[in-house]
Formats: structure tokens, sequence, C-alpha cells
């Protein structure tokens, strides 16, 4: 028998975990990946429905886990405490606002009065449940001060890009640009304290006048910036000798 003939010995078989090509691994991790993430995602829609519905004090991480559909396991890998899920929770429906905010400031209707489109910009978010319980987390005296400090930078970092979108879509709408940063500081205040209020004195009817005279007062002052003259620039005086 020649040597051709003869049986090659079998390669061994490598132990361990069978090799996978590197193309395939990448996707099974990516979808892995995507798995963790929707189920974030669930856990997040859920809390923020709970919340809305009963606030911070009634916000239990039980029920939670039973809107979502998932076991309390499942949320508490993702979420170890409550405090994480509030917070989480919070930074999506900021984020969520602050999207739906600058999609509005970037595509003015023409045919309505750009205040009018900001004013009821921001009454959607200050008059919403979610920005309630923002408030109901700073002013509790049982809120850790870590969380405080978290739902506060959540604050600013998903409004102050709100100022920003519409400082420019009035610019672009013919408003005095030097006017604009007190504007947006009066319209947003006033809204805000008019949400806050209705935690004590909820009626409807107050808040259609209110804001009619809101809108009326800044229409007002905006007019009358743009047909004051400007001031005259004031002559430099000569230095007697």
């Amino acid at each position: 028998m020649s040597p051709t003939d003869q049986a090659s010995p079998a390669t061994p078989r490598p132990r361990g975990r069978p090799r996978i090509h590197p193309e395939a691994e990448k996707r099974v991790t990516r979808t892995q990946a995507e798995r963790s993430e929707d189920m974030r995602r669930r856990i997040i829609d859920a809390a923020a429905k709970v919340m809305g519905a009963h606030g911070y004090a009634g916000f239990r991480t039980a029920e939670v886990s039973r809107v979502a559909g998932v076991s309390r396991g499942a949320q508490l890998h993702h979420f170890p405490t409550k405090d994480q899920l509030v917070v989480a929770t919070l930074r999506h429906v900021y984020g969520q606002a602050l999207e739906r905010s600058r999609v509005r400031a970037g595509k003015i209707d023409l045919k309505s009065d750009i205040i009018d489109q900001l004013i009821d910009d921001a009454r959607d978010f200050f008059f919403s449940r979610h920005f309630l319980v923002s408030i109901d987390i700073v002013v509790s005296a049982a809120t850790d001060p870590g969380v405080r400090d978290e739902v506060l930078e959540i604050a600013r970092t998903a409004r102050l890009p709100v100022e920003q979108a519409w400082s420019k879509a009035l610019v672009e709408n013919g408003i005095p640009e030097k006017i604009i940063p007190g504007l947006l500081s009066i319209v947003m205040g006033v809204v805000r304290g008019q949400a806050l209020r209705k935690l004590w004195d909820d009626d409807s009817r107050k808040d259609k006048v209110q804001f009619a005279m809101l809108r009326d007062m800044v229409r007002t002052y905006v007019a009358a910036q743009e047909d004051r003259p400007a001031a005259p620039v004031p002559k430099s005086r000569k230095r007697k000798t």
C-alpha cells in the first residue's frame, strides 16, 4: 500500500466554544444589544405612563413592570433602583418634548401668529404631568440630593435648546432680535407660573382669559418695539481745554 493510500489522521477538533465567523459574531452581538435596548424602552414607556397617571408619590416600580409586561427581574436588571428608573424616564420624556419643540420652531405655520405658536408650545410642555412630576421631585424634602441634581440638569439640558430654537425662529419671522431674550423669558416664566398655579387653582376658564391677556400684551410690546425709532446716538462731547 502506497503512502498516499493510507488514511490521513483525523484533524483534532478544537476544544471550547465553536468558532464563529467574525461577521456572524458581530450580527449576534448587535441583535442582543438591540433586544436589550428594546427592553429598556418598553420599561421607560411604561414608567412614563405610570408616572403620568399617578405622579411621583404614587409611582410604583411593581406597577411599571406590570404595564410593561416584563418580569421584575428583567426590570431590576436594567434599573436596579426606583430613582434610576425615575431619572431615566424624565430624561426620556424631556428629550421627546425637546424634539417636539424643535420641530415646531423649525416649521412655523405662516398662516398663524408666531406668538400664538410660541405660547402653545410652552403650554404643551409646562402643563404636562411630567413637568409637574419633576417639580415634585425637586421640591420634595424626601428626594435624594443626587437625584434632585440630576433632574435639574435634565431640565437645563432639555429646555435651553428649546429657547435657542425659538429665538432663531423669532428672528427669522421679523421679531427684533434685541427683545427676544426678554420676550422668551417672560413668556416661559408666565406659562410656567400658570402651570404651577393649577396645583391649587385648576380653573380652565381662568387659563383661557389669562393666556389671551398674555398674547395681547406680548403682541402689543412687539408692535411697539417694531414701530419705535432707533434711539439717537449721543454726540461725543469735546473736553474743554
